[in-house]
C-alpha cells in the first residue's frame, strides 16, 4: 500500500510540475503556474522523505534549508531582466542533480538488471545535455558567449557519430551474460 501511495504523490507532482511550466508560460497565469510547482515540490519531498530506506533527516532538513536560503538570496538580488539567465543558471543544477543521483544510483544500487542500468544510463545522459546546454545558454544571456551559432563542416556526420557512440556506449555500460561472452555455471 506504501509504494501505491508513493508512486500516486509522484504521479501527482508530475502532473503539478507540468501545470507549472504551462503556467509560467504568460504573465497572466504566471502567480498559478508557480503555485504549482511549490506543492509539486512539496508533495515530491513528503513522498521522498517518508518512503521507506530514508534515515538522514538531518541531512534532508540541512539541505533543504541551506537551499531555500540560497534560493530566497538570489531571487531576491537579480533584477527581473536578468532573470532568464538565472533561470538557466537553476536549470543546469537541475541536470548535474540528475548526473548525481544516477552515479549515486549506481554506485549504490537497490535492484540490478539491464532495464535499471538503462535507466541510469538515460539519466545521466540527459542530465549532463541537460547541465552543459543550460550552462551554455546562462553564458549566452549573460553576453560572455556569442549568440553566434557555431556551423562545423560536417556537423551532421559529427552528429550522427556522437549519436552511434551514445548508443554504443549505453550497449557497453548495459549488463548481459550473453553479450559478455559468460554463461551461468552449472549447479
Amino acid at each position: 500500500m506504501e509504494t501505491a501511495l508513493i508512486t500516486i504523490a509522484y504521479l501527482t507532482s508530475a502532473v503539478l510540475f507540468i501545470l507549472s511550466l504551462r503556467g509560467l508560460s504568460s504573465q497572466e497565469t504566471a502567480r498559478s503556474g508557480n503555485t504549482y510547482g511549490m506543492l509539486g515540490m512539496a508533495i515530491a519531498i513528503f513522498a521522498t522523505v517518508t518512503g521507506s530506506g530514508v534515515d538522514r533527516y538531518l541531512f534532508i532538513a540541512v539541505a533543504l534549508i541551506f537551499g531555500a536560503l540560497i534560493g530566497r538570496n538570489m531571487a531576491a538580488k537579480v533584477a527581473m531582466t536578468a532573470m532568464p539567465e538565472l533561470v538557466a543558471l537553476l536549470h543546469s543544477f537541475v541536470g548535474l542533480a540528475a548526473v548525481l543521483v544516477g552515479y549515486a544510483t549506481y554506485l549504490a544500487p537497490p535492484k540490478s538488471g539491464a532495464i535499471f542500468e538503462t535507466e541510469i544510463f538515460v539519466d545521466v545522459f540527459i542530465g549532463g545535455i541537460t547541465f552543459t546546454g543550460s550552462v551554455i545558454a546562462y553564458l549566452k544571456l549573460k553576453g560572455s558567449l556569442s549568440g553566434k551559432p557555431l556551423l562545423l563542416p560536417g556537423r551532421h556526420m559529427l552528429n550522427l557519430a556522437a549519436a552511434l557512440a551514445v548508443v554504443g556506449m549505453g550497449y557497453w555500460f548495459t549488463p548481459s551474460t550473453a553479450r559478455r561472452g559468460s554463461s551461468p555455471s552449472p549447479s
